[in-house]
C-alpha cells in the first residue's frame, strides 16, 4: 500500500502499523466509515443498557430514584438546615434541584462512561477494526437513553409542586442538545487521556463532584456569592445547566449572553474533543 492511497482513503478493515507522527486521519473517509458503523455503535449501546439492567423494572426505577433521593438530601441540607437564602419558594427550589440534578447526572454519566470506553474496550480494539470514536459515542447514546425516563418524573414533580407551565419550556431541549455536545467532547478528551494516564479513573469522580458544587444545580444562578460571580461564569455548566433550568423549571428565557456562552462551550468541546481523540486513536492499541 503506497503513501498516496493511505492519505486519500480511510479503510477501517486494514490497519498498517508503522512509525508515524501523531496527526489526523483523512476526515471525509473517517466520518464516512463512522457513519457506516452507526448500527454497530447502537448495538454496543443496547448491549450496555441490557447489561446494566436498565430494561428491567428495578433498573428503570433506580435511574430515577438515585438523583431524586439526592435532590431530597440536598434540599434538606440547603433549604432547611442552612436556611435557604433564595428568593424562590421551597417548591421552586426542589423542582430546580431535581431538574438540575437529572441534567447533571446525564452529563457526568456520559462523560465518565465515555472516558472509560476506550480502556474498557481494549479487547474489542485489539480484535476488530473500526473508527475508535464509536466507543465514546456509544457510551453517550447509552447515557441519553438512561436519562429519558427522568424527564417524565420531572414533569410529575413540576406539577406536584405547582410550578407554572410556560411556552418557554419548549426551548429547554436546545440546552439539552448543547449539553450533549459538551458531554461528547469531554468524554472523548478524557477517553484519550485515560489511555495514557490510567489514574484519570481515580481523579475523575472528585473532579465531577467539585464541578457539581460549582454549577447552578444546588443553587440558583442569581444566588451565587458575590465574590465568586466574577469568575463562576467561566464554568461551562453555568450557562449550559443554568439555561436548562431557567427554561424548564421557571419558564424564563435566558439572556442572550447565556445562549452564546452555552453554544460556544458546546461547539468548542465537541470540536476539540473530536480532533484530539482522532489524532491519538492510532496509538490506542499499542498503549493498551
Amino acid at each position: 500500500m503506497n503513501a498516496t492511497s493511505v492519505d486519500e482513503e480511510f479503510n477501517p478493515s486494514v490497519h498498517v502499523y508503522e512509525p508515524h507522527k501523531v496527526g489526523l486521519p483523512p476526515l471525509r473517509p473517517y466520518f464516512k466509515a463512522l457513519w457506516g458503523r452507526r448500527e454497530f455503535a447502537a448495538e454496543m449501546s443496547r448491549t450496555g443498557i441490557r447489561a446494566a439492567n436498565t430494561n428491567t423494572f428495578f433498573g428503570q426505577v433506580w435511574l430515577v430514584l438515585n438523583p431524586l433521593l439526592l435532590a431530597g438530601v440536598y434540599y434538606l441540607l440547603v433549604n432547611i438546615i442552612a436556611g435557604g437564602g433564595s428568593r424562590s419558594g421551597g417548591g421552586a427550589r426542589f423542582a430546580h434541584m431535581c431538574g438540575g440534578l437529572f441534567a447533571f447526572y446525564y452529563f457526568s454519566g456520559a462523560m465518565t462512561a465515555g472516558a472509560a470506553s476506550v480502556v474498557g474496550g481494549g479487547k474489542l480494539l485489539m480484535n476488530m477494526s473500526f473508527p475508535r470514536m464509536l466507543l465514546p459515542l456509544a457510551a453517550l447514546r447509552t447515557s441519553f437513553f438512561r436519562f429519558l425516563p427522568t424527564m417524565g418524573v420531572y414533569l410529575v414533580i413540576h406539577l406536584v409542586v405547582r410550578q407554572p407551565l410556560h411556552w418557554a419550556m419548549l426551548l429547554a431541549p436546545v440546552f439539552l442538545i448543547l449539553l450533549t455536545l459538551f458531554a461528547a467532547g469531554m468524554g472523548m478528551i478524557f477517553a484519550a487521556l485515560q489511555v495514557y494516564f490510567r489514574d484519570t479513573t481515580s481523579f475523575l469522580p472528585y473532579f465531577v463532584r467539585i464541578w457539581l458544587y460549582m454549577s447552578p444545580v444546588l443553587w440558583f444562578a442569581e444566588d451565587a456569592p458575590g465574590k465568586f460571580k466574577s469568575f463562576i461564569q467561566f464554568n461551562p455548566l453555568y450557562s449550559l445547566i443554568g439555561g436548562w433550568t431557567d427554561l424548564l423549571v421557571r419558564g424564563h428565557v435566558p439572556p442572550l449572553s447565556m445562549w452564546l456562552s452555552a453554544g460556544f462551550w458546546a461547539v468548542a468541546a465537541a470540536l476539540i474533543g473530536a480532533l484530539f481523540f482522532m489524532s491519538r486513536e492510532r496509538e490506542f492499541v499499542v498503549r493498551l
